[in-house]
């Protein structure tokens, strides 16, 4: 961490500190920006975000931000990367929908997810326990660096502020007459990733464990099992998918197919007799045309490795909890 980002970190935590606070003063509905929703079905809208890494351009807005409305009641889920973004959020749903907030969740700790929970500090936040966690550890850190990659201007007064709900596998959450079930925690994409379905609609909520045009993050995540989460959220047969993007279930079989084979060609190479040290024995040229390939596949290329090497050398699973946790 520089010197500059360490400074700013301190800082950040301070203030979390006194983050929860009265009611947002929001604009009159007038003079409110208006959000561009999606209707995905019934009940749910989505705010689409970037498919590319963060930049000033979209000021760290590349993870859609969804409600589910019902009743006079919303729900938000990965409300967004910062303050004004999620002050946005808020106006447009008492402005748009006439709704009340009754909560927001955060499926996995990272900032241009979570960050945005600064607007909604007086309203009930929950996420797993490992996201909480997670959270507590990298925040401050997550938040200087995002500041630096989006802009100070977007990031404007934006304050950490940690879920104070735990959610547990089997909870319902309900927003009017809709409920959403809490399926439990994978661990793919982070050690904590927090999955949401919505029966009635057949609307899933994955966090990072589904992408498409842009790169899957293996920072904090496992080759191994991210697959078999996948699995999993397959067998539910989505009609909709709410990942790093929103799409149908194709979004998963696309994650798949670029996990798999990344799984597949670090194996192929260990049996040639190459070496960590010799990332381009694994090519992966099929997604070269994604965002964030350049900077992040060689990094996913050791981490899968990492991972593998004991599978490869003892055809058994690798150790649960062995990958370092990197913060973002």
């Amino acid at each position: 961490m520089t010197p500059r980002r360490a400074l700013l970190a301190a800082l950040l935590l301070v203030l979390a500190a006194s983050a929860r606070a009265a009611p947002p003063a929001l604009p009159a509905c007038d003079q409110a920006e208006p959000v561009p929703w999606r209707a995905l079905a019934p009940g749910v809208w989505v705010w689409d975000a970037a498919n590319h890494e963060v930049s000033a351009v979209n000021g760290g807005h590349v993870a859609p931000t969804s409600l589910v409305v019902d009743g006079g009641e919303a729900l938000v889920i990965d409300p967004g990367p910062g303050l004004q973004h999620g002050l946005r959020v808020r106006a447009s749903i008492a402005c748009r929908f006439q709704a009340a907030v009754v909560g927001v969740v955060n499926t996995h700790a990272h900032a241009e997810n979570v960050l945005a929970n600064a607007a909604f500090a007086d309203r009930p936040i929950a996420a797993n326990a490992g996201t909480r966690e997670a959270m507590v550890a990298r925040c401050p850190d997550c938040l200087a660096s995002l500041t630096e990659r989006a802009g100070e201007q977007a990031m404007t007064g934006t304050t950490i502020v940690w879920p104070q709900r735990v959610l547990s596998e089997g909870e319902l959450l309900a927003v009017g007459r809709l409920q959403l079930q809490v399926l439990g925690t994978e661990r793919g994409h982070t050690a904590s990733d927090l999955v949401l379905w919505l029966p009635q609609q057949q609307v899933l909520w994955v966090g990072g464990l589904a992408y498409e045009g842009r790169l899957p993050e293996l920072a904090q995540g496992s080759v191994l099992q991210w697959l078999q989460a996948l699995d999993r959220l397959q067998q539910r047969r989505p009609r909709w998918v709410v990942g790093s993007r929103v799409g149908d279930a194709r979004m998963l079989e696309a994650t798949r197919r670029y996990l798999q084979a990344l799984h597949d060609r670090v194996l192929a190479a260990m049996d040639a007799g190459r070496h960590a040290g010799e990332l381009q024995s694994v090519q992966m040229d099929e997604w070269a045309g994604w965002s964030g390939f350049r900077s992040r596949q060689g990094f996913n290329t050791q981490r899968a490795w990492r991972e593998l090497e004991p599978v490869w050398m003892d055809r058994g699973p690798a150790p649960s909890g062995s990958l370092e946790q990197v913060g973002r």
